[in-house]
């Protein structure tokens, strides 16, 4: 799941839970209006205002989280891309366009996928991760009878 689709779902369930929670309060008060003969005074009032300072703070906490990874983006490769200028500087166009499709694919890649992709051959995607891994770029991981191309971080 991307950042955004986490960032609106927690943002619809802040608001759920708010919408439930004031629903609530408001049935809670009328009753204990009716209920309570000492006013104000009453230690119902009290408790339903500790509830809901504590109900509101819950929302906002899951508010703030579900607008922190709505507006949040990955851009690890960017950063360390911009770090290492003088590493990315060597590189060549295939190997530059390798991996941006390593890129595009969120940073992780079946290097099978990454043939198909590139409309490479085998052999040249495999020599070209090969100087990516010697850079320590990336990374590979054997699963089954191919690879999960990774971008270190």
């Amino acid at each position: 799941m991307k950042n955004e689709q986490v960032g609106v779902l927690l943002i619809s369930v802040s608001l759920l839970i708010g919408f439930i929670v004031f629903s609530f309060n408001k049935a809670l008060k009328d009753i204990v209006a009716e209920s309570c003969s000492h006013g104000p005074s009453c230690v119902m009032w009290g408790t339903i205002e500790l509830q809901t300072n504590i109900s509101i703070g819950l929302i906002l906490f899951i508010l703030i989280i579900g607008i922190y990874f709505f507006f949040s983006e990955k851009k690890i490769f960017h950063k360390k891309k911009k770090e290492n200028k003088e590493i990315f500087k060597n590189l060549n166009d295939d190997e530059n366009f390798v991996l941006d499709k390593i890129e595009e694919a969120e940073g992780s890649i079946f290097q099978s996928e990454l043939v198909e992709k590139t409309e490479f051959n085998k052999v040249k995607i495999t020599r070209i991760l090969d100087r990516l891994e010697g850079l320590k770029i990336i990374e590979r991981k054997r699963r089954g009878m191919t690879n999960v191309v990774i971008l270190k971080q």
